[in-house]
């Protein structure tokens, strides 16, 4: 109980920045909604995609574990730009994904942060929607924009387009799968496989 109290006490603090943006936002566009969101300096050198799941516990991992000393050593230092692309699995990493693309682009990260750290509160769960409803109520939308959001077609249909598009162009069959200096790393591996091909990529610019 203790931990699930300290983690719901982390939502919060997570999504209470994204209110004001959220009553701000601008007309939902589907082009606008699906461009890549890159974390970090968009002319950082070495580029890193991710694709992942976001009802995935091995993407939750390294979310949650490993990606805060990627952060650290290589995105908070202007080496290395993440571009983070869905892939989701089955429905309720499907609504959480378009409720992400519905989130003020400028928050998309916090709100995707959150999810991760947040998993077993909304994912695995009796009733998912419920719980997301209840994050997404948390991160500024009302009611009636979550219902809109995760019952967009186009939306739903545009997220599905791109994961065929990264099994075509990338071989992307599981999550998380990143794409590094023409290197392809599948699985939550442990930070020093990135770290090395991170810095491998480096090198070759």
């Amino acid at each position: 109980m203790q931990q699930v109290t300290r983690r719901f006490t982390l939502l919060l603090a997570g999504l209470v920045f994204l209110v004001p943006l959220a009553a701000a936002a601008k007309p939902f566009s589907i082009a606008e909604a699906m461009k890549d969101r890159v974390l970090g300096n968009p002319k950082a050198p070495v580029t890193m995609i991710e694709y992942a799941s976001l009802s995935c516990p091995h993407c939750a991992d390294f979310a949650n574990e490993t990606l805060p000393k990627i952060e650290k050593n290589f995105i908070d230092t202007g080496k290395v730009k993440l571009i983070y692309r869905d892939y989701p699995f089955d429905g309720p990493a499907f609504a959480a994904a378009m409720v992400t693309r519905c989130a003020p682009p400028k928050r998309y990260f916090e709100f995707i942060k959150v999810l991760f750290a947040n998993q077993d509160i909304w994912a695995r769960t009796a009733d998912p929607r419920a719980g997301l409803a209840r994050i997404a109520k948390l991160g500024g939308m009302t009611n009636a924009e979550y219902n809109a959001c995760v019952d967009n077609k186009s939306l739903y249909e545009a997220l599905r387009q791109r994961a065929i598009s990264a099994q075509r162009e990338y071989g992307v069959h599981s999550t998380p799968t990143f794409l590094i200096g023409g290197k392809t790393i599948v699985g939550a591996q442990p930070y020093e496989v990135f770290a090395k091909a991170l810095t491998d990529a480096a090198k070759k610019k």
